[in-house]
């Protein structure tokens, strides 16, 4: 069934792709900026990052995983990021080891990233160093519930695994890599133990949203079931669920700030 429902839906120019190999990002980018009614998406997703960044602090906006995004578009002075080169980016780095000095970021920020860090203690870390006092990190990340948990089970290519005790995962491919619970594992199921290894981080805000949106859209890799024309009409329609989006919502605005 889950094999039937991939191959109807994928789009036509994602099926047989090498998921770690750079060219598959730059189609990935390709497909965003075509796809009228999944860049409207991004373009929502990189507002609400860009208005979660404290307005009143001097630093650098680093973006992790821009390779396949626009996020210049809304914000020009970001520096962008990817694990391998990749055009149109401005650097080349692993998330769990950042090239910069001891806190000269007022923000990280990441549009479905988080859950392919492979460590995410040394991610941290690391971003404790980096960033300043009163500095953010801010994401856009799968979250769970009973809707997203069938969608990223039968029709995602990315594994979805609830019960796994780990923060991060081993293996050689940096984007094959993967687990989509793991933002809801680390800031709702563990939330204690995050608290209690990493209190310079308080969280901040955990906002659900998207039930439907995202999901009609295709995404990147399943082909859309909605023309852009119709993004308005779909996302008024949506606001009518906002009462219900903690049982319903697809991805989460997750914000940490530093004590």
């Amino acid at each position: 069934m889950k094999l039937m429902l991939q191959s109807l839906l994928q789009h036509p120019l994602t099926k047989g792709l090498n998921i770690d190999d750079p060219d598959t990002t730059r189609l990935r980018r390709s497909i965003i900026q075509k796809k009228i009614f999944l860049k409207k998406i991004y373009e929502e997703w990189y507002t609400l990052l860009d208005d979660s960044l404290p307005a009143d602090l001097a630093g650098s906006i680093l973006e992790l995983g821009s390779g396949a995004g626009f996020l210049k578009e809304i914000m020009p002075d970001a520096i962008t990021s990817e694990i391998f080169y990749v055009s149109g980016i401005d650097v080349v780095l692993d998330g769990c080891e950042l090239p910069f000095k001891e806190e000269t970021l007022s923000g990280i920020l990441m549009t479905n990233v988080f859950h392919h860090l492979t460590d995410i203690k040394s991610f941290l870390k690391e971003s404790n160093r980096c960033v300043r006092q009163g500095g953010i990190i801010a994401m856009i990340e799968p979250w769970v519930t009973p809707l997203s948990m069938w969608v990223y089970r039968n029709l995602h290519h990315e594994p979805c695994e609830m019960e796994s005790k780990e923060w991060g995962f081993q293996g050689k491919g940096p984007l094959s890599c993967a687990n989509s619970a793991l933002a809801w594992i680390i800031f709702q199921r563990d939330k204690k133990i995050f608290e209690s290894e990493f209190p310079q981080w308080k969280i901040q805000k955990i906002e659900p949203i998207m039930p439907f949106l995202y999901l009609i859209s295709g995404g990147i890799s399943l082909r859309s079931l909605q023309p852009g024309w119709s993004y308005c009409f779909w996302r008024r329609a949506e606001n009518i669920f906002k009462p219900v989006w903690n049982k319903m919502a697809m991805f989460a605005l997750i914000i940490l700030r530093k004590n």
